[in-house]
């Protein structure tokens, strides 16, 4: 049975008062797709671009009994095209953020992340799982479990700083980052245990800022202050972990999905570093979280706009 939880009813409910953020949907095309945009734009989430080929979107409408004639539509013949001018809306400001629709993953992000016409941003671009787990008491994010595959030691200083920014516009003033590996000692055998404890001298030094930073942090170790006394660690981030950094993007996409299937967690899920942040919908995510994957990402265009204006006020001053 799961236990009553109310994360994502807390996100969603944070963007109340908030105005709608304009969303270039990407090849919103079947019904799962288009039905999580309308219902994002029901709950004043979202005001939603649909960019694909308009028949088949109003085809998908018609089949779903929705109206969507009171949204701007960009016709776009393939999903290659609908990619690449939801992104060219983005770029040019036209919309605040970009959804996927039923388009394959690799398709957006290869249009994301081109060099001349992309929304590449200062640092790597990386993704978040924003987890709903029953038995945890608070939200819980894991990163990066869906776009870098083996990420270097440089690229997880983005990665880890990413998703601090992330936790602080959630409500999280100073994150615990747990650094995971295999076990909880530095051990050159184990390469994670080495870049963990190099993260956590890099956050130290300060080249990592606004969180908690320890590892290597077994799983256990992480979220569970029991299995931490028992193996007589000491630290202010074992057991009450609220970031949790995984190695690379299988052991993250498997610990999300474990999370997910076994305990009944429920995920959305954000990809940030970019001029925009993205939300890459999936055709098992409940409705719940795709709710919560926009509310996530209408909070974090909303802290882009605010910290754009206080940076032009603070140029203003000078």
């Amino acid at each position: 049975m799961r236990s009553n939880h109310h994360v994502f009813q807390h996100l969603i409910a944070r963007c109340s008062g908030l105005e709608p953020i304009t969303v270039a949907v990407a090849f919103p095309c079947d019904e799962v797709s288009l039905l999580g945009a309308l219902e994002a734009a029901r709950q004043r989430l979202i005001v939603p671009t649909l960019v694909g080929p308009r028949p088949q979107i109003l085809a998908t409408a018609k089949t779903l009994g929705e109206d969507v004639s009171i949204y701007r539509i960009v016709d776009a013949e393939t999903a290659e095209d609908a990619a690449a001018q939801a992104v060219a809306l983005c770029r040019k400001a036209e919309c605040a953020a970009l959804m996927k629709g039923s388009l394959h993953t690799d398709v957006l992000m290869h249009e994301v992340l081109k060099a001349d016409t992309g929304l590449h941003g200062a640092r790597r671009v990386s993704h978040v799982f924003v987890m709903d787990v029953p038995n945890y008491p608070k939200l819980l994010l894991i990163t990066d479990a869906a776009i870098n595959i083996y990420p270097s030691l440089e690229e997880k200083v983005d990665i880890v700083q990413n998703a601090i920014d992330l936790a602080h516009v959630l409500g999280i003033a100073q994150p615990k980052v747990a650094i995971l590996s295999a076990v909880e000692t530095v051990t050159p055998k184990i390469a994670s245990t080495i870049e963990a404890a190099a993260l956590c001298k890099m956050a130290d030094r300060g080249q990592i800022q606004g969180g908690i930073v320890d590892g290597p942090l077994a799983f256990d170790n992480a979220v569970s202050i029991r299995a931490a006394r028992i193996k007589h660690i000491v630290s202010p981030v074992a057991g009450q972990a609220d970031i949790l950094v995984v190695p690379d993007l299988e052991s993250g996409n498997m610990l999300a999905k474990q999370l997910e299937y076994l305990a009944d967690a429920e995920s959305a899920g954000i990809v940030l570093g970019a001029r925009v942040p993205i939300v890459l919908t999936s055709r098992a995510d409940s409705a719940k979280a795709r709710l919560a994957s926009c509310a996530v990402m209408a909070l974090l265009a909303h802290a882009g706009r605010r910290s754009q204006s206080a940076q032009r006020i603070e140029g203003s001053e000078r």
